[in-house]
């Protein structure tokens, strides 16, 4: 990788990657988005080509990184990284990991009878599962959002970030007045989320006022004090992870699969407990809704590449027919659920 920074600017490591195999920037990384208005994942500009901006912690620090898909540089282009902070040559480095550059898709191979997946398959070649490392980061996401709409969990992790995260570098400090997170810059206001610590120590009032009531904020509290184990399991097999994840109080099957297909990189961790994945899925597949255990009958023959069936129907837009009003969002949140844990 290559060091590089203008007059007054502390230098940002950047590199160039040139790709093997077809990318979907934005469909590859939209994952870790957590809502629109999500302070550590911006999208700035439309189509493919698009820039990727990600906030996040590295064993070195605090890093912003971007990441743009360039049209040349090789068969399938290429992607230019670029970031700044204590963290910027660690996030580098793992640029590859993170586009899912090494994945063998190869034994994924959508059956004739699934017509939507076939589909889905030929329109989204270039989809892949990041592996971003940050093991407590995704947990603390995902315990967030358990229990409650998306809507919900969306504006409780906007809120906590923006008031207890850590401003993303590359700012007027260290990059100087045209750094990405000054003010005008395409990052300004991106947040780091806290520490382990940091989110263990806001007061249970703050979580209230954000919308989380106290089993999730135990769940991030209780993830607080294992974190560096947590942040060990990427060098777990795969096979060992969820069990790993589902010692931790609050920790189901639901947010071990959503921590390791955003950290991980697994591409078999499939959504199972949430409230629309296996109904939308089987329904795709097979016209019939069905449950948990009805849909992991079908997607059997999929084993290794789960996550992937569900991820590609989901580009697609397919769920199934809604014949009740959606769901509204609730003046209270239950204090216990058997959903999304």
């Amino acid at each position: 990788m290559d060091r590089a920074g203008g007059a007054g600017a502390a230098p940002a490591a950047q590199r160039t990657l040139v790709l093997r195999q077809p990318l979907d920037l934005s469909a590859t990384l939209g994952p870790l988005r957590r809502g629109g208005g999500d302070p550590a994942v911006r999208r700035v500009g439309v189509g493919p080509w698009a820039t990727w901006w990600w906030a996040t912690r590295t064993p070195a620090g605090t890093a912003l990184m971007s990441l743009q898909h360039l049209p040349s540089g090789g068969p399938h282009g290429a992607v230019r990284a670029a970031a700044w902070g204590a963290g910027a040559d660690c996030a580098v480095a793992g640029v590859p990991e993170l586009l899912g550059e090494d994945q063998d898709g190869s034994a994924f191979v959508p059956r004739a009878e699934h017509a939507a997946l076939v589909s889905a398959w030929r329109r989204h070649r270039g989809v892949r599962v990041p592996r971003t490392r940050a093991v407590f980061e995704a947990l603390a996401g995902a315990a967030i959002e358990q229990v409650v709409t998306g809507v919900e969990a969306h504006r409780a992790w906007r809120d906590l970030l923006r008031r207890f995260g850590e401003v993303a570098p590359g700012g007027l400090h260290d990059a100087g007045p045209v750094g990405p997170s000054a003010p005008g810059g395409p990052a300004e206001g991106m947040r780091v989320p806290p520490t382990a610590r940091e989110w263990a120590a806001i007061p249970s009032w703050e979580w209230l006022r954000a919308g989380v009531e106290e089993r999730r904020r135990r769940v991030v509290v209780g993830a607080s004090r294992c974190a560096p184990a947590l942040e060990r399991t990427v060098l777990l097999p795969p096979e060992r992870v969820e069990p790993a994840l589902r010692t931790l109080p609050g920790v189901g099957v639901w947010t071990a699969a959503e921590v390791r297909h955003r950290a991980h990189g697994d591409p078999d961790a499939f959504s199972f407990a949430d409230y629309h994945v296996a109904k939308n899925v089987s329904y795709a597949l097979t016209g019939q809704v069905l449950d948990d255990a009805g849909c992991a009958e079908v997607i059997e023959c999929y084993r290794g590449h789960r996550y992937r069936v569900q991820r590609l129907l989901e580009l697609d837009g397919i769920a199934r027919p809604r014949r009740a009003a959606r769901m509204t969002l609730p003046t209270h949140v239950p204090v216990a659920t058997g959903m999304r844990s």
